[in-house]
């Protein structure tokens, strides 16, 4: 069995369509169909059937998609043995962030990385959270860069991952609220803009106002990302709460105030997560190595706000 034909199958079992799993694998429509085809008449079985919502694996479908998903991974481990032992790093990473954290924080680092290991390419892919750990657990990029969840979910068991930074969180207000009179109760009263339910960043906004014994924040908008949040919140919709890193700018420019949260600072988690392997390719453990030193918190977490006079607790 081919690896391409694996690599097909598997993007149909997930996207349940042919038009979708074209587009993922880059193939034609026409190319992914007889793809399916060749590896249905190699194996002597069908592997898909048709429903109103789309593809369904068959028994036989089923059967294969754990073995197809460990012979790739066997192919990647052995690429990977093979360049270790060869001892060159010359190899094409391909990485994804959140936006937010690509811009902020992997900008400068990736541009030290490859002054040190020109022989590296680079390439940076921005999606959410949900989107980075499929495409990871998919092979299509080596490294994801994102907000750690640990806790909201069981632990996956494919992905190896390392603390790299502790983001402080910030509750930005709009220009003209920064007072000092605002205490916890009037605060669990302020409505707030936040992303939807399952982002990252709502996780974050929801556990902040657990820990400090309030219910989840009054809505006044949920919005797909951070920009939106911040762009509501300095037209005045509502209060936010964001990583720093997030709105170091918006801070800075007066579009926004940032306020001291009535209670212990929190921060975020910024992880780095990579698929386990039998060896770890060359490319990879410069980069590991890489982010050993290479990151260190924006500001300290107790960091006086700026623009804003601190709440009593």
């Amino acid at each position: 069995m081919h690896p391409r034909l694996l690599k097909t199958f598997l993007a149909v079992a997930r996207t349940r369509n042919i038009t979708r799993a074209a587009a993922e694998v880059n193939l034609a429509q026409s190319s992914v169909s007889d793809q399916i085809q060749a590896l249905e008449a190699e194996l002597g079985a069908d592997l898909f059937t048709r429903s109103r919502q789309g593809l369904e694996l068959t028994p036989a479908g089923d059967a294969l998609k754990p073995y197809a998903e460990g012979l790739l991974a066997l192919a990647d481990d052995a690429r990977a043995a093979v360049d270790a032992s060869k001892g060159e790093t010359a190899a094409t990473l391909s990485i994804g962030a959140l936006e937010s954290i690509a811009s902020v924080r992997l900008a400068g680092w990736l541009a030290d990385f490859q002054a040190v290991h020109p022989d590296i390419s680079i390439k940076l892919k921005i999606a959410g959270s949900g989107e980075l750990l499929r495409r990871l657990g998919d092979r299509e990029i080596d490294v994801a860069f994102c907000f750690d969840r640990s806790g909201a979910s069981a632990p996956d068991d494919r992905f190896a991952r390392r603390i790299v930074a502790a983001e402080p969180l910030v509750l930005i207000a709009p220009p003209g609220e920064n007072r000092a009179d605002v205490d916890l109760a009037e605060l669990a009263e302020k409505r707030f803009v936040a992303t939807e339910t399952g982002c990252v960043y709502r996780a974050m906004v929801d556990r902040v106002f657990a820990e400090a014994g309030l219910n989840g924040p009054k809505l006044a908008a949920e919005v797909g990302s951070i920009d939106a949040i911040v762009g509501l919140v300095a037209a005045g919709a509502g209060f936010g709460i964001v990583p720093r890193l997030a709105v170091t700018t918006a801070i800075d420019r007066g579009e926004v105030a940032e306020l001291a949260w009535p209670g212990p600072v929190r921060s975020a988690q910024l992880v780095m997560i990579w698929r386990r392997g039998r060896v770890q390719p060359p490319a990879l453990k410069a980069l590991l190595a890489s982010a050993d030193t290479g990151f260190a918190p924006v500001r300290p977490a107790d960091a006086r706000p700026r623009h804003a006079a601190s709440f009593p607790s």
